[in-house]
């Protein structure tokens, strides 16, 4: 019997990551459309030329980088600027 759950346990855990992919795909669909439809909503001059010219994934990136916060982007970018 043990042995029979043992063979048992990856194909149930298969089934399981497959189907919550399933459920994941149409969540995930969703917050992009929410996430374009915002940047539609607020984004500036040169976002939408770059969403014109290079498509949503770089746009989407200037915009998300125009709203973070001035201290996190001179975190990330290396850059010296204001310590809270």
């Amino acid at each position: 019997m043990i042995g029979f759950l043992v063979l048992l346990f990856p194909l149930v855990l298969l089934a399981f990551v497959l189907f919550m992919e399933r459920v994941e795909q149409p969540l995930s669909k969703v917050a992009v459309e929410r996430e374009i439809e915002h940047f539609l909503d607020d984004a500036n001059t040169d976002e939408l030329d770059t969403f014109v010219r290079e498509g949503t994934d770089s746009a989407l990136t200037r915009f998300r980088n125009r709203l973070r916060p001035l201290r996190f982007r001179n975190r990330s970018s290396g850059g010296a600027g204001p310590v809270p």
